[in-house]
C-alpha cells in the first residue's frame, strides 16, 4: 500500500502547476467513517487532485455523513449542493432497477466476478448517471457481504421476526423473504442502532462491522458471500464541464489510481476485518448447508424479480456477465 500511496503522490506532483490561477474548493460528502477503506481511498484521491492541479481544485472530504447523510449525497451532487461525492448507488434502486445490478444475490460472489459484472454494467450505469447530470469518476467494491446476527442462526426459519438493518431495495426484499423486519439505517447510525436494539442483524461486509465495532452488540457473522456492492465517486456534470482539459486529465489520472488502490484495499481488508471480528469476540464462519441452500433459493427469486424490473437492459448486463 505504501507503493500505491507513493505513486499517488508522485503522479500528483508531476502534474502540479506552479501556482493556481483561480482556486476552487470542492466539498466531497462521504457516508462512511474516516477509518473505512473507501473513505481513506477518497482522502488520497482528494489529495492527489489538490496537488495535481496545483491547488486550482482543492477537494475536501467529509466522511461519516457529516455534510450530507448517505441517502442525500447523490441528490446533493445532482443539484449542485456539492460538486462531488461518494455514494452506494444500489441505495437508489427505487429510482432505476439498474442501480441494483451489483446487489443481485449470488450472481457475482468473488472479486473476479465482481470485476466482470462491473465491466458488463459500466456503460449502462455511466449513461444513466449522465442523464441525471452526474459524471462517474471511479468505483470500488466492498468485500463480500455476510450476515450478522445477535444470536445463532442455522436456517431461514430462525430469522423470523428479527429486526434487520436495510440500506437498499435488495436488503429490504431479503428481509421480507426471510421473515425478518427491515429497518432503514444509514451506515453512520449502525453502532447506535445495534446498541439500542433498533436492529439485531444486517447483511454487510466484514469491513463495516469492523469499523463500527459491532461485536459490542452482535455475536455471529456468517460468510455467505451474497454480493459485492460498489461505492461510486461522482461529479456534477455542469461542474465537470467547467473544468479545464488539463485538470480533467489530472482528475481522471487520480481516479484511476484511486480505483486501483481501492480494489487492492478491499481484497486485503477482507481477511483483516474478519479476523478483527474474531478478535472482538464474534463467531465468524460459513453458514450451515441448510441456510446456504435456503438463501440461494431466495437469491433465485430476487434475481428473477430484478430482471423483470430492469427489463432488456438488465438482461443484457447479466447475459454479458455470464458470457465472460
Amino acid at each position: 500500500m505504501k507503493k500505491l500511496t507513493s505513486l499517488l503522490a508522485a503522479t500528483a506532483l508531476t502534474a502540479a502547476a506552479a501556482a493556481p490561477a483561480m482556486a476552487e474548493k470542492w466539498d466531497m460528502p462521504m457516508a462512511y467513517s474516516a477509518s473505512n477503506f473507501h473513505s481513506a481511498t477518497g482522502a488520497e484521491f482528494a489529495k492527489c487532485v489538490t496537488t495535481g492541479t496545483g491547488g486550482e481544485i482543492e477537494i475536501v472530504t467529509h466522511p461519516s455523513g457529516s455534510l450530507f447523510k448517505g441517502a442525500d449525497i447523490k441528490r446533493a451532487i445532482q443539484t449542485g449542493q456539492a460538486p462531488i461525492g461518494e455514494r452506494l448507488l444500489s441505495g437508489h434502486q427505487n429510482e432505476n432497477a439498474l442501480f441494483g445490478f451489483d446487489s443481485i444475490p449470488f450472481l457475482a460472489t468473488s472479486f473476479d466476478d465482481s470485476a466482470k459484472l462491473w465491466d458488463a454494467a459500466k456503460p449502462s450505469i455511466e449513461k444513466l448517471l449522465a442523464e441525471q447530470n452526474l459524471t462517474l469518476l471511479y468505483a470500488v467494491p466492498w468485500p463480500p457481504q455476510g450476515l450478522y446476527f445477535k444470536n445463532e442462526v442455522n436456517s431461514v426459519a430462525d430469522m423470523e421476526g428479527i429486526k434487520f438493518r436495510s440500506y437498499n431495495n435488495a436488503t429490504s426484499r431479503l428481509a421480507e423473504l426471510t421473515g425478518m423486519l427491515p429497518v432503514t439505517i444509514e451506515a453512520a447510525e449502525i453502532s447506535q442502532a445495534f446498541a439500542t436494539g433498533v436492529a439485531d442483524s444486517m447483511v454487510s461486509s466484514g469491513s463495516t462491522g469492523y469499523d463500527r465495532k459491532v461485536w459490542e452488540s452482535l455475536n455471529y457473522f456468517y460468510e455467505v458471500d451474497a454480493w459485492l456492492p460498489r461505492n461510486y465517486v461522482m461529479v456534477n456534470s455542469d461542474v465537470w464541464a467547467g473544468v479545464s482539459d488539463a485538470n480533467k486529465n489530472v482528475i481522471k489520472g487520480c481516479a484511476e489510481l484511486a480505483e486501483y488502490a481501492g480494489n487492492w484495499r478491499a481484497k486485503e481488508y477482507t481477511g483483516f476485518t474478519l479476523q478483527g471480528l474474531r478478535d472482538g469476540g464474534m463467531t465468524v464462519g460459513p453458514a450451515s448447508e441448510q441456510m446456504t441452500n435456503e438463501l440461494k433459493e431466495i437469491g433465485v427469486t430476487m434475481t428473477n424479480e430484478w430482471l423483470e424490473a430492469a427489463g432488456d437492459e438488465g438482461k443484457a448486463i447479466v447475459d454479458a456477465f455470464n458470457s465472460q
